[in-house]
């Protein structure tokens, strides 16, 4: 398998969505019955991914248990018969799948998170996964990217369309196109502003990179916002290796922001074999 490991950035603090972060991971919070961070986890795992290592901080406790055996819950789940259940909660950890907690001391921004997993990575192409990014494709998003990682053998980012008025939230690239879903990226420009922005193709949370970008985080001044950036890492990577772009077959919604969750919430409920017909009743019969 070609990319066996994924970074899972979680140390960040969910200032946006307190008073509910205030003792649990934003990463923890439930879209339907599932926490976010859990949908990225089923997603690399998806994709081949086996070795699962998550950049943490303090109060991150939740992540590390979530993904632990629950030796008690699963006693009591299989003394009173509750076989579909007990499958639930043995599904989240597949005994192939290995978890791996290493602490990001500061936060000094996704590239330094990116960093403080490269002992456990080595010399190895590797993927990142925002939580906060939920990303719902068929294949699963990073699975197309995998793909074309095969074909290619050199880092991929995955990329949507975003208003002009948006470019300052995303890592914007620009290049040559290479077929209708890739681009061979010639330039990256972290949060531009509008005028400045080179195109309109903003980095969604998902990335395949090799390992050659550690040096390049490492070598990097401070940039936007005081933090170790990882998009400048990447500009620096594009100087020695090729960087492709991917158009992702797909839907991203940006459970970072209240709005985005919510909509995640309510379209994945409606999508829900179990909830979906009940819960689309109920909303029709809504004085809106």
């Amino acid at each position: 398998m070609l990319v066996k490991k994924a970074i899972f950035p979680v140390a960040g603090l969910g200032t946006r969505f307190l008073p509910a972060t205030k003792a649990q991971p934003k990463e923890m919070l439930p879209v339907v019955d599932k926490p976010l961070i859990q949908y990225a986890v089923e997603e690399a795992y998806a994709a081949g991914v086996r070795e699962m290592i998550f950049v943490t901080g303090r109060h991150k406790r939740p992540i590390e248990d979530h993904f632990d055996m629950t030796f008690e819950l699963e006693v009591a789940l299989e003394q009173a018969g509750k076989q579909e259940l007990l499958e639930v909660v043995r599904s989240v950890k597949p005994d192939d799948m290995e978890c791996i907690y290493v602490r990001q001391p500061q936060a000094l921004g996704l590239g330094h998170a990116v960093l403080c997993g490269q002992r456990l990575v080595g010399n190895e192409p590797f993927a990142v996964l925002l939580a906060d990014d939920l990303m719902v494709g068929q294949p699963p998003v990073l699975k197309q990217m995998v793909d074309r990682f095969s074909e290619w053998r050199a880092s991929i980012l995955a990329v949507q369309e975003v208003p002009l008025e948006h470019t300052r939230r995303y890592g914007i690239v620009d290049g040559t196109p290479v077929s209708n879903r890739l681009v061979d990226v010639n330039r990256i420009v972290e949060k531009p502003a509008p005028e400045n922005a080179p195109s309109r193709l903003g980095v969604a949370g998902r990335y395949i990179l090799t390992p050659g970008v550690f040096h390049e985080i490492a070598s990097q001044p401070r940039g936007v916002g005081g933090e170790i950036q990882l998009t400048d890492g990447i500009a620096a990577l594009l100087r020695r290796e090729k960087v492709f772009a991917y158009r992702y077959e797909g839907k991203r919604y940006d459970c970072g922001s209240k709005e985005g969750f919510l909509e995640a919430n309510i379209e994945l409920a409606l999508n829900h074999p179990a909830l979906g017909s009940g819960f689309r009743t109920y909303l029709k019969g809504l004085s809106l």
